[in-house]
């Protein structure tokens, strides 16, 4: 099992899936979006596993306008912007693999371990 937390020091939701994942004493690496970000490989599978850019977007993030600006862009340039300004996603994003979660769903990675 390889687990990957991307979300930001300042996110419950992170924290929350980052301690229900210590409690199980399951190592995982957290990534900061703030800092590091996912690659574009990284975000395509990602996309893929959660079913698709739609699951992906935080309705209710700070970023408003760049928000608004995704969901009005063809779909090749979405992932761009949405690459360039990561503050759109909803966290924690959680990978284990292929398989990926968006938001704090502990029912999900109990079938992982």
């Amino acid at each position: 099992m390889n687990i990957q937390i991307f979300g930001t020091t300042k996110c419950f939701e992170t924290k929350k899936a980052q301690r229900y994942f210590k409690e199980r004493k399951i190592k995982f690496q957290f990534i900061d979006l703030k800092e590091k970000g996912l690659s574009k490989g990284e975000y395509l599978s990602v996309k893929k596993a959660v079913g698709g850019l739609e699951n992906l977007l935080d309705p209710h993030c700070k970023d408003q306008d760049a928000l608004a600006l995704v969901t009005y862009l063809r779909d090749i340039d979405k992932d761009e912007k949405v690459l360039s300004n990561q503050s759109v996603l909803k966290t924690p994003i959680v990978r284990n693999g292929k398989d990926a979660t968006v938001g704090y769903q502990p029912e999900v990675w109990k079938d992982w371990t």
